[in-house]
């Protein structure tokens, strides 16, 4: 298993526009053969930070992912273009 777990901090006023680009990603991303999870949230007490977990059975199936439409749509030239800041971190699990 591979899992990225990614926060973003949004530009003032662009918090309705990264959340609408954000429930598109959750909702075609978890569609793909590859992904076993992907969710979105939104910090409770910092509404600017949003942050995503995301679950795939490989490497390879989340690079596969990041070549799909809806991500290079919403991920690419959504998200990420909302984005004040974008904080990655790619994790394998314990064994």
């Amino acid at each position: 298993m591979f899992c990225l777990a990614v926060t973003y901090v949004i530009q003032p006023g662009k918090e309705a526009e990264a959340e609408q680009h954000l429930r598109v990603l959750m909702r075609e991303s978890s569609k793909e053969p590859g992904c076993r999870l992907y969710v979105g949230h939104r910090a409770k007490d910092a509404e600017r930070t949003f942050f995503i977990y995301e679950q795939y059975v490989d490497e390879a199936a989340y690079w596969k992912h990041r070549e799909q439409p809806h991500f290079v749509e919403h991920g690419q030239g959504g998200l990420m273009k909302c984005a004040e800041s974008r904080t990655p971190m790619f994790c394998i699990p314990l064994e």
